[in-house]
């Protein structure tokens, strides 16, 4: 049986159908790059509006059992970019290290890396990673921080995610 993951896409315009998601099948493409694991991706594209985030967020890990999902949009300044919010409303804990991570490597890139207000957290066994819009930033964010996902999942006691080694060393103390 495949792995659900969440792909949460935090767009006003894409989510009315004026604006096409691109952050979304940006994920999706690097997970399907980079895991070895069967996975099933569980998707959705939400307006930028912190009850909307929630409910998807709750739904992803309650109800469809995702260990890992991913949101992409809304971690700007800007007045509507509230996905950090949203995601620490349903989170138990917050883990600063990922967004600390994710803008150090997004620096080597983009100056402006640094408005990048991305954050991560634990919802029962489900981690949940805000990763820029902008789909080119969603691949160097997961390239900084996924070697880590896989333990971090299994420490919540989640599904475990495999990735081809060539693609991604997933670091597992030990092993």
């Amino acid at each position: 049986m495949p792995t659900p993951l969440g792909i949460l896409t935090v767009s006003d315009r894409a989510s009315r159908g004026e604006y096409e998601d691109r952050g979304g099948p940006a994920i999706q493409a690097w997970l399907a790059r980079v895991l070895s694991c069967e996975w099933e991706a569980c998707a959705e594209v939400v307006p930028d509006e912190p009850d909307r985030i929630e409910a998807a967020l709750v739904r992803m890990c309650d109800e469809h059992r995702c260990g890992l999902v991913l949101t992409t949009g809304g971690t700007g300044p800007a007045s509507r970019d509230v996905t950090p919010e949203a995601t620490a409303a349903v989170c138990e804990r917050l883990l600063p290290g990922f967004g600390e991570s994710m803008r150090a490597a997004s620096l080597l890139v983009v100056p402006t890396a640094i408005l990048s207000r991305q954050i991560a957290g634990t919802r029962g066994q489900s981690l949940i990673i805000n990763l820029p819009g902008k789909p080119s930033a969603v691949g160097d964010c997961l390239d900084a921080v996924f070697p880590a996902v896989p333990y971090c999942i299994d420490l919540l006691g989640g599904p475990r995610l495999e990735a081809h080694a060539d693609q991604c060393v997933v670091f597992r103390p030990g092993a």
